[in-house]
């Protein structure tokens, strides 16, 4: 799944360039190239598909040159996670009625791959042995307010448990109560299932946007499929698989896993995965020269120089015609301040 913005990552992260296709490490690979490397061992090259925005077709094509363009799946608008998925799902259903799945965005980072390839090889025996659908859910280490929870049920494998309840994005208080009490983790947005698994779910909770796909399933798989989705997919629900599927049903299990996982979908995850010098500081891309500043982190263009003085545990980000100063304690006010510049200065800055 490629086709998001990246709000929280603003002003880095812009609707022509958002953060799946930037390299924040300095590695030479974006997000999205990482999670392709990370793909491959696991699943043939011909079998992945990248669904996201028509407008980003060019950058995906770039940053993968050795993936069919057929397997680009782009979407005329955003519609969240459940129409992207059910639009994947029904492709691959149209290919192989058999096939298994697994489903994953292209901003995460995972550090620990030798252990990621054991737990989807582990998942998708599960889902071939069972009608399940498999979420992955991490084993949080502070209480975080930006990640939706999983509370586990009783185990029906080793590491494989009955989903109980899901959660999203809690308060500060109830998310030190999930850490405490054990019974929750994290919820990865990394999804399992057989095709016919995640079909049968969708018609059963998602009955009018299937009833549409329906409509064009001959098309499905043949040259018809990309004009068939361009006049239905507008229409469809902006809903995420969570909400729409994975909160209902009633065969939903996660597996818990531990390898190395954040959804790099903040500055101050960024600041936590990356290196940091004696004073604590991060310096992404540019120079910097610190007095008296401790758990910073800084981005700014390779030429600039960044000077400052007695600031503790800020997000400076220089993004050219963008300068955002905020503490990292008030990072969840990125996407209203987003807001709040797009409704001063339109598409200027977005």
């Amino acid at each position: 799944m490629c086709g998001g913005i990246g709000s929280r990552f603003w002003p880095y992260s812009r609707s022509g360039m958002p953060k799946q296709f930037i390299d924040f490490f300095g590695t030479g690979r974006s997000l999205l190239q990482m999670t392709y490397d990370r793909i491959t061992p696991l699943v043939p090259r011909e079998n992945i598909l990248v669904v996201t925005n028509s407008r980003y077709s060019d950058l995906v094509r770039e940053q993968l040159p050795d993936l069919d363009p057929a397997r680009i799946l782009l979407e005329p608008d955003r519609r969240n996670t459940a129409p992207c998925i059910a639009w994947a799902a029904y492709h691959i259903a149209a290919i192989d009625p058999e096939a298994s799945i697994i489903v994953t965005p292209s901003d995460h980072l995972i550090t620990n791959e030798p252990v990621f390839d054991q737990c989807v090889n582990r998942g998708f025996e599960f889902i071939e042995n069972n009608d399940a659908l498999l979420t992955l859910g991490i084993k949080p280490t502070r209480p975080e307010t930006g990640y939706g929870y999983i509370q586990i049920g009783r185990e029906v494998e080793p590491g494989l448990l009955k989903v109980k309840t899901f959660t999203e994005k809690p308060d500060l208080e109830l998310a030190k109560v999930f850490v405490e009490s054990g019974e929750f983790f994290w919820n990865a947005g990394i999804f399992m299932w057989r095709v016919g698994a995640i079909k049968a779910a969708l018609h059963r909770y998602l009955p009018d946007l299937c009833s549409e796909f329906d409509k064009g399933l001959d098309l499905f798989g043949t040259p018809g499929e990309k004009e068939f989705i361009d006049s239905t997919f507008p229409a469809c629900p902006s809903i995420s698989i969570d909400f729409a599927v994975m909160e209902k049903a009633d065969n939903v299990y996660v597996e818990c896993v531990d390898f190395g996982w954040s959804d790099l979908g903040t500055w101050g995850s960024l600041f936590e995965n990356s290196p940091k010098n004696i004073a604590s500081n991060v310096t992404q891309k540019c120079n910097v020269v610190a007095y008296n500043s401790t758990g910073n982190i800084f981005m700014a263009p390779d030429d600039k120089l960044v000077v400052v003085s007695g600031m503790k545990d800020f997000i400076v980000a220089d993004a050219g015609d963008v300068l955002l100063i905020c503490p990292k304690t008030e990072e969840q006010r990125i996407r209203q301040m987003v807001n709040d510049v797009q409704q001063r200065f339109d598409d200027k800055y977005m």
